[in-house]
This record gives structure tokens, C-alpha cells and sequence, in this order.
């Protein structure tokens, strides 16, 4: 299989057949938000392929078993654009021993970046990160492996803007070669419904995709889904396989509030996560 499907049915077969044009050196926008919304069916084919030298942009590399931390086990990802990197230990191994480049970025910056990617914005400006290494460049983005900087991020531009002379940075925006997202439900012409926080970054990705995969729990034909209740449409998907409602959802940090201490505080027992 090579570049997109043609034509409104997207739907394959497998997840190996979905992935099975991702090439070594290959970058990747992965949505999800911790561990919700992981495409973890697609991320395994990747991983049983053998994929590797991978360049992913994703809000964060999920734990160290499970979402994209198992392609970072196995020492198939390169280079992560990430926000958010603090629950993986192998990941904060493979950073500190020049193993892994980071290039970490503020979440609210690398959710516009991917949207500016999809609608084909070149940049734009932010306050976010104004005064910062953000803005002035010298963040670490890859260790020589004995505790040196091998690659420190660049200065951006800075500019003013408005009648307060108000400070902005120039931010780039990401496009990927592909795309990579898990969908509560889809169609077969790849309109896609998210589930409440894997919403955050999923439709944001598949946007900076030039071709984007899409596993959905449940398929449903054409005309099924309310255009009103559409997250992302069609036009952005290009592969659509179903994965099942019954595939392994894992929760990242489970908490209980333990039944004595609700007592004292005079509030009910909560579970959440």
C-alpha cells in the first residue's frame, strides 16, 4: 500500500495493513492525551514490523508498557515533540544518555502547532514562552551521553505586536508524514467521533498528517452519525480500521479515596482517575 487510499471507502483490513507503508526515519503526529485515546493497535503493528529511527510528535510517550512507550522500549523512536514526558522512566534514561532527542514544548504551543500544520499555516505568533530558553534558545534537546549538551534548541524570533508593545515568539508550525489516532467512532468515509479528553490532541494530529490512520471501536456506516456530532472529518483521514469496544484501555494513575478520610472530610468515597 502506498500513500492514500483513493476514492470515500477508507476502511482496511488490518492494522499491519494500515501501517505497512510507514518507512524507517518516518515522522509521526500520534494523538491521545496520557493514556487516553492511544492507538495502540496501530503502534503495535509498527512495532511488529519493525519500523524504527522514528520522529514523533505527541503530547507525551505514553508509560514505559504501554502507548508509544513500547515503541521507545524497543529503541524505535528517534527524535519526540512532547509537552509532557514525566511518566516514563525509560524515556527520561534514553534523554539523559543521548540516546533520544527532545524537543519539548509547551502543550497549548504544540496543539496549534499541529492545527497550523493541517491548515497549512506556515507560523504564528504566541506570548507563550516569551523570556523563557523557550524564546531564547539553550534547552537541551539531545545529552553527548556524559552529562554535555550535544544539541541545545535555536533563539527564535521575537516581535512585538499591539499598542502595549506586547512581546511575541515565532513558532513553526508541524506537519508529519503521517498521522496516527484512536476514534470512539468512524465511518467509512473517515468522519470521526473522539471521547471526551482523548479529544484534546487526536483531531489535532490526524490534521497534521499528510496521510492519517484512524482506529475506531466501533464502524458505522455512511449517514450514521449526526453531522453535528462530527469531531474531525473525512477529509483529513485517508485509513480507517476497526479495532473493536473491546480493546485494552489502560488507566495512567488510578486514585481512591479511602473510605475513613471521606468520613472525616463529611464527603462520599470518590474513584476516579
Amino acid at each position: 500500500m502506498t500513500g492514500a487510499r483513493t476514492g470515500f471507502d477508507k476502511v482496511v483490513a488490518s492494522a499491519a495493513e494500515a501501517v505497512a507503508d510507514i518507512p524507517d526515519g518516518a515522522s509521526l503526529a500520534v494523538g491521545g492525551f496520557g493514556l487516553c485515546g492511544n492507538p495502540i493497535a496501530l503502534i503495535e503493528a509498527l512495532l511488529a514490523q519493525g519500523t524504527s529511527g522514528l520522529s514523533v510528535v505527541s503530547n507525551n510517550c505514553g508509560v514505559d508498557d504501554w502507548g508509544l512507550g513500547v515503541l521507545l522500549n524497543a529503541q524505535r523512536i528517534r527524535k519526540m515533540t512532547s509537552s509532557y514526558v514525566g511518566e516514563n522512566k525509560e524515556f527520561e534514561r534514553q534523554f539523559l544518555s543521548g540516546e533520544l532527542e527532545l524537543e519539548l514544548t509547551p502543550q497549548g504551543t504544540l496543539a496549534e502547532k499541529l492545527r497550523a500544520g493541517g491548515a497549512g499555516i506556515a507560523a504564528f505568533f504566541t506570548r507563550t514562552g516569551v523570556g523563557t530558553q523557550v524564546a531564547e534558545g539553550g534547552l537541551p534537546r539531545k545529552y553527548d551521553g556524559a552529562g554535555g549538551v550535544a544539541i541545545a534548541s535555536p533563539p527564535k524570533e521575537v516581535r512585538t505586536f499591539g499598542p502595549d508593545d506586547a512581546e511575541y515568539v515565532l513558532e513553526e508550525s508541524i506537519s508529519t508524514d503521517f498521522a496516527l489516532v484512536h476514534a470512539l467512532r468512524g465511518d467509512r468515509h473517515g468522519n470521526l467521533v473522539f471521547n471526551k479528553s482523548a479529544r484534546n490532541f487526536s483531531p489535532l494530529a490526524a490534521m497534521a498528517g499528510r496521510v492519517c490512520i484512524a482506529q475506531v471501536e466501533e464502524l458505522v456506516e455512511p449517514g450514521e452519525i449526526d453531522p453535528d456530532t462530527v469531531h474531525l472529518p473525512g477529509v483529513y483521514v485517508h485509513r480507517v480500521v476497526e479495532v473493536g469496544t473491546d480493546i485494552e484501555k489502560r488507566i495512567e494513575r488510578r486514585t481512591v479515596t479511602e473510605p475513613a478520610a471521606a468520613a472525616s472530610s463529611g464527603t462520599p468515597g470518590t474513584k476516579g482517575a
